[in-house]
C-alpha cells in the first residue's frame, strides 16, 4: 500500500476523533478496521469508497500515527490557531481540520516526511473529501507555517 493510501487511512480514522471521547479511540480505530467494503455501482462502473482490509503492520502504521497525532492534538491546534487567520478550530469544518491536524502533525513532527510532501499531499486529501474552497483553503494555512 502506498503512503498516500495509508495516509488516508490515517484521515479517516483521525476524522472520528472529534466525534468520540479520547478513551473510545481505541475501539474506534478496531471498528474502523473491522468495516465491511462498502462501494459505490453507478452505470460508469463501481467506485470503492471504503476498504479497510490492511496487513497487520500496515493497520500498525495508521494505528501508530493516529495515536500520536492525538497525543500532540492540543499542541497541533495550536499551531493551527496561530496562523489561520480569521479562523480558530472550533470552527473550522471537520474535514479541513482533521487534514490541518493530519498535515501539521507530519510537518512538525515527522521528520521521514518533507513539508512540501505534507503540503501537496493535504491539498490532495481536500480535493477528495472537502468542499470546493477547501484546498485553496488548506494551502493557504500550511503556507503560513512554512514561512
Amino acid at each position: 500500500m502506498t503512503r498516500r493510501e495509508l495516509r488516508e487511512h490515517s484521515f479517516k480514522v483521525l476524522f472520528r476523533a472529534d466525534f468520540y471521547p479520547v478513551e473510545e479511540m481505541d475501539e474506534q480505530i478496531e471498528r474502523y478496521f473491522g468495516a465491511p467494503v462498502e462501494d459505490d455501482v453507478t452505470p460508469e462502473g463501481t467506485t470503492i469508497l471504503h476498504d479497510s482490509n490492511l496487513s497487520e503492520a500496515e493497520q500498525a502504521v495508521v494505528t501508530e500515527k493516529v495515536k500520536k497525532i492525538l497525543e500532540k492534538l492540543p499542541e497541533i491546534d495550536e499551531k493551527i490557531n496561530q496562523v489561520a487567520e480569521g479562523w480558530k478550530t472550533r470552527r473550522m469544518g471537520k474535514v479541513e481540520l482533521t487534514i490541518l491536524r493530519l498535515a501539521v502533525y507530519e510537518m512538525q513532527y515527522d521528520e521521514e516526511i518533507p513539508e512540501k510532501v505534507a503540503i501537496n499531499e493535504a491539498v490532495e486529501l481536500a480535493k477528495k473529501f472537502g468542499r470546493d474552497e477547501s484546498p485553496a483553503f488548506i494551502n493557504g494555512v500550511l503556507a503560513k507555517l512554512v514561512a
